[in-house]
């Protein structure tokens, strides 16, 4: 969700050198991305570790560090960098380790706002970009991949991507058989096959929907890097998801994207742009941002298969 305000901050400076300093696992999400000039893999884990990291950029000659993490651990590893600004919210103690401390908007609005927010307060942006939308501008690159490594598995080319995990906890997740009846109602209109996709931790909730699916799939759950799982998602035909992080980068790759929401709020943390559709059941306790749901799961349990389904196939129309 802070791509977004990234591409405005190329946008804004477009001959600078940026560079994003991000943990490995997640860098894949931008190395594609026309802002990134430059990773920088951070994986310290001692105290000592985080400040020799910091310290370790001073030669770097950067002239500004913008903090898009709201934890007290960026703004120190910034100011051990010692570059001259250092902008970030103002939270978590940590206002004396900034040059610029920016005040914490209010919330209720979408989360990527937050991210170009940040830049607004702090003068680097005079408005709003006119398109907020979270968009991945490699989505092209990543679905020429995607496509080769689906046809290596003779998968063909009409996939239909599905993620029955959240990591939030077992509150976001709908029902795994019915992802199952739902993918494979749609790949059967489709004729397409279906890939389920999930962290290590998600074998077994992917390894159920592959079990109860009535056409042919692939379960892909630990089995890729980010990059690897951009690349396949970019050449899904459609995906079906849960609110998670594999549903922001299917609609940011301009997939049609399904979500069914239950726990969370999909005003703010919800898929963008115009092939997004969220499914949700208006009852009186979501959104309860639980991890467990403490009674029926109703938010859930009340979102039929088929409702996914026409939902999904009207929006490929």
């Amino acid at each position: 969700m802070s791509l977004p305000a990234l591409r405005a901050l190329r946008g804004r400076y477009p001959s600078a050198h940026i560079a994003i300093l991000a943990k490995p696992w997640v860098g894949d999400l931008y190395g594609r991305e026309p802002f990134c000039d430059e990773l920088i893999a951070y994986s310290p884990k001692s105290l000592g570790e985080k400040w020799a990291a910091g310290k370790a950029l001073r030669a770097r000659g950067f002239d500004m560090a913008i903090l898009l993490q709201n934890a007290f651990e960026a703004a120190l590893v910034a100011y051990a960098t010692r570059i001259p600004e250092r902008i970030g919210y103002a939270r978590d103690g940590r206002s004396l380790l900034l040059t610029k401390a920016v005040p914490v908007p209010k919330p209720g609005a979408h989360e990527r706002f937050y991210y170009l927010e940040l830049l607004h307060r702090a003068g680097i942006l005079d408005h709003m970009p006119e398109s907020p939308a979270i968009r991945l501008d490699g989505a092209a690159a990543a679905r020429a991949a995607g496509l080769e490594r689906f046809a290596a598995l003779e998968m063909g080319e009409v996939i239909v991507g599905v993620s029955p995990g959240a990591a939030y906890g077992s509150a976001k997740r709908w029902l795994p058989e019915r992802f199952a009846e739902s993918a494979s109602r749609v790949a059967l209109d489709l004729g397409a096959r279906v890939a389920i996709f999930g962290s290590a931790a998600e074998r077994d909730v992917c390894e159920e929907v592959a079990r109860a699916l009535t056409v042919p799939g692939h379960n892909f759950a630990g089995q890729t890097s980010l990059g690897e799982y951009i690349e396949l998602a970019a050449a899904c035909r459609l995906y079906l998801t849960n609110d998670s992080g594999p549903m922001h980068i299917a609609s940011a790759l301009g997939l049609p994207t399904v979500a069914v929401f239950g726990a969370t709020n999909h005003v703010t943390t919800g898929p963008t742009g115009p092939l997004a559709r969220v499914i949700r059941e208006n009852v009186e306790c979501s959104p309860c941002l639980k991890r467990e749901c403490p009674i029926d799961h109703r938010c859930m349990t009340r979102v039929s298969a088929e409702r996914v389904a026409l939902t999904a196939l009207e929006l490929l129309k």
